[in-house]
C-alpha cells in the first residue's frame, strides 16, 4: 500500500464499538489517519480507557455531543465536523456502522464533497423502530465506497439499487480485532481465577440497548430472568452506566443482587470472559459477531437483528421475558459437545483481513483524489 499524505483520511468515530472495529485500520493507515472523536460515548469507562488500551493516536475531540438526544448529537457533531473538514487536509472520510457519530461524519463528508467510505455497510434489520436502521440506510445512500462485511450485506445493497461497482465485500473488521486483542490463554485463566470463575462454569451477560433499559417492564423481565439463571450458574454482568441508572430509577436494584456485577470491562478483559463463558446473553450487535470468532453460544435479547449470519449456528434471538430463560437453558444443555461444535465453525464475518482490504481501497481513493493536485503543482 503506498504511503498516503499525513492526516489525509479522517476517521470519524464516537463509541466503544467503533474504537474496537477501527483500531486495526487506523494502525495500518499510520500517519495518514486523523481520528476525530465526537464524544458520543463520553464516559471514561466506555471510551476513554479504550483509546489508551488500543494505542489509538490522540484524536481531535468534539464537544457538546455526549449525553444529548439523537438530533442534538447529530447536529452538534455535524457543525464541528464541517469546520474540521473545511480547515484540514482530509481527502477521504471513513465512518463505521450505524451510530449517530457515523451519520454526522457521513453528512459532513457529503457536504464538503469528500469521498465517503462506509465500513460495515449493508446491514439491515428491517425494523424501523431502531434508530440505527435509519442511520445505516442514510449512510449507505451517500457513501462512495461501501465495505460490506458479508455477501448477504452486499445483496441487501444491490436490492436497494446501490451500483455494484460501489460495493466491496471486505469481511468484518471485528474478526481481526478479536484475534489481535484476545489475551493469551494463561492470562485469560489467571484473570478468571482472580474473579473466582472457572472455564465453562459461568454465564456472561451485557444489557444496554434502550429497548431493554428505557422500558421498566422490559428491564425487569431481562434482569429477572438473569437472576433466575443465577440460581443455577454464576451470571457475570458488566453493568453499563445507562442500565445501572435505569435499574435504580425503576427500583430494580434488588434484581442485581444475585448477579456478579462488575464495572464496564476493557475489551481484552471482556474477550477473556467471553472466550470461556458457557453462554453469553446480550443485546449488543458486536457480541453477535464476536461469539462467531470465539466459538461461543449466545442468546440475543432483542426484537430484531441486523446480523442474521450469526443466527444460523451461534445465536438465538428472543424477546425479553420467559423465552430468554428457556433459550438460555436449552443452549446450556448442549454442554461441552455443543461448544466444541461451534468452535469448529468458521466465522461468517470473514477471514481477518478486512482492515487490510479497506486500507487498500482507501489508498486507491486518496491516490486518485491526490493526482489532480500533484499534476497542477
Amino acid at each position: 500500500m503506498p504511503a498516503l499524505p499525513p492526516r489525509s483520511v479522517a476517521v470519524v468515530l464516537g463509541t466503544r464499538p467503533e474504537l474496537v472495529k477501527l483500531t486495526e485500520l487506523i494502525r495500518l493507515l499510520g500517519p495518514a489517519a486523523h481520528v476525530v472523536h465526537t464524544g458520543q460515548h463520553y464516559d471514561e469507562e466506555l471510551s476513554g480507557r479504550f483509546l489508551a488500551e488500543f494505542g489509538i493516536p490522540e484524536p481531535t475531540y468534539l464537544t457538546g455531543v455526549g449525553g444529548q438526544p439523537r438530533a442534538v448529537q447529530v447536529s452538534a457533531a455535524l457543525a464541528q465536523l464541517d469546520a474540521v473538514f473545511r480547515d484540514g487536509p482530509a481527502r477521504a472520510v471513513v465512518v463505521q456502522g450505524d451510530t449517530n457519530a457515523a451519520l454526522a461524519g457521513a453528512l459532513a463528508a457529503n457536504a464538503r464533497a469528500l469521498p465517503l467510505v462506509h465500513v460495515e455497510a449493508g446491514l439491515r434489520s428491517h425494523d424501523r423502530n431502531m434508530p440505527e436502521e435509519h442511520n445505516r440506510v442514510l449512510i449507505d445512500r451517500i457513501a462512495d465506497v461501501l465495505c460490506a462485511a458479508t455477501p448477504e450485506n452486499r445483496a441487501n445493497l444491490l436490492a436497494e439499487g446501490v451500483p455494484a461497482d460501489r460495493i466491496d465485500v471486505t469481511g468484518n473488521t471485528v474478526v481481526e480485532a478479536a484475534h489481535r486483542q484476545l489475551p493469551a490463554e494463561r492470562v485469560r485463566l489467571a484473570y478468571l481465577a482472580g474473579l473466582g470463575l472457572t472455564p465453562d462454569g459461568y454465564l456472561l451477560a451485557t444489557v444496554h440497548r434502550p429497548e431493554n433499559t428505557d422500558d421498566p417492564a422490559a428491564l425487569r423481565a431481562v434482569l429477572g430472568e438473569l437472576a433466575a439463571l443465577a440460581e443455577e450458574v454464576p451470571v457475570v454482568l458488566p453493568l453499563h452506566p445507562r442500565t445501572r441508572a435505569r435499574a435504580e430509577a425503576a427500583g430494580l436494584a434488588g434484581l442485581l443482587a444475585p448477579l456478579r456485577v462488575t464495572r464496564p470491562l476493557g475489551y481484552r478483559d471482556f474477550l477473556a470472559l467471553a472466550r470461556h463463558a458457557a453462554l453469553l446473553v446480550s443485546d449488543s450487535g458486536g457480541v453477535q459477531e464476536e461469539v462467531t470468532v470465539l466459538g461461543r453460544p449466545l442468546v440475543v435479547v432483542r426484537n430484531s437483528t441486523e446480523r442474521p449470519e450469526a443466527m444460523a449456528d451461534f445465536a438465538t434471538l428472543v424477546a425479553p421475558g420467559p423465552e430468554l430463560g428457556r433459550a438460555a437453558r436449552e443452549r446450556l444443555a448442549l454442554g461441552a459437545a455443543g461448544r466444541a461444535q461451534l468452535a469448529a465453525l468458521p466465522s461468517p464475518f470473514g477471514d481477518g483481513l478486512a482492515s487490510q482490504r479497506i486500507a487498500e481501497l482507501l489508498a486507491d481513493l486518496v491516490t486518485a483524489r491526490t493526482a489532480p493536485y500533484a499534476a497542477a503543482a
